[in-house]
């Protein structure tokens, strides 16, 4: 059975076309922080069991960035979002 992920842009496309690039929970760090958080954004992250948001990359569809709200354990989608909207919906 193939993995289906609802891309906004696309509708539903088998997960081959996506690429997943990390956890979309952390915040980056401002350019004057000290040199400690940095190290703990770019080397240190959790690794947690459940519910987790990812960035993923539509790399053979429309070749947006994505958030894709998933259960690693099952591989079950809940939401799939644009990059640019929940970046918006973060900063408000």
């Amino acid at each position: 059975m193939a993995s289906l992920i609802p891309c906004p842009h696309c509708g539903l496309r088998p997960k081959e076309e996506f690429s997943i690039r990390g956890d979309a929970s952390p915040v980056r760090p401002a350019p004057t922080a000290s040199d400690e958080s940095w190290h703990r954004y770019v080397h240190i992250r959790d690794n947690p069991k459940g519910r987790i948001v990812e960035h993923w990359h539509h790399a053979l569809g429309c070749r947006r960035w994505l958030v894709v709200e998933r259960d690693n354990l099952s591989h079950e989608v809940f939401r799939v979002t644009d990059a640019a909207d929940w970046a918006k919906r973060k900063e408000a």
